[in-house]
């Protein structure tokens, strides 16, 4: 059985206009809310072994803080093609994704991952998970599947949990 793990970025702060929008670094809150999840992704045992992060700076950051909580240190890859991407791109890079990798963490922006998430929920997916991802995917938030394919087959997985910072403070 393998794991996916889909995150979105922690808050990105818009202090300051005049920055591109790949240059936004994280706000206080989302400074915050980076440490919880990753402290939460540590205490439930949902340990990547790779992570692939969009290279934004707002996503860079969330990932430092993210794996500074974890005990193990994954294979990380800045993944071009995951920045502004549409849900069909995510997928797309996960399929690539190396056979052996039995937990995947993908790192990015909304729309894509929440629209990706919401594809990949079939059969079997707990229903208050569902819920709180037909709800909102607030930034931080995280979505927990578990799937019996390769990675390059994927294209439905169970979602078994969706977390929100707000839910785990």
């Amino acid at each position: 059985m393998k794991q996916l793990l889909l995150l979105r970025h922690a808050k990105s702060s818009w202090d300051d206009p005049d920055l591109d929008d790949f240059d936004r670094p994280l706000a206080e809150r989302g400074l915050k809310a980076a440490r919880l999840i990753g402290r939460e992704l540590g205490a439930r045992n949902w340990l990547p072994d790779q992570a692939l992060v969009s290279p934004a700076l707002r996503t860079r950051d969330t990932w430092r803080l993210v794996a500074a909580e974890l005990p193990v240190h994954p294979r990380v890859a800045f993944a071009e093609a995951l920045y502004d991407a549409a849900a069909a791109d995510i997928l797309g890079q996960l399929r690539k994704a190396d056979p052996s990798t039995s937990c995947l963490l993908v790192l990015g922006h909304n729309p894509g991952l929440e629209e990706l998430a919401k594809q990949l929920a079939g059969p079997g997916s707990e229903a208050k998970a569902r819920k709180r991802l037909e709800e909102k995917f607030p930034t931080a938030a995280l979505a927990r599947f578990v799937l019996e394919d390769d990675w390059s087959g994927v294209s439905a997985a169970r979602l078994t949990h969706c977390l929100r910072p707000k839910d785990l403070s």
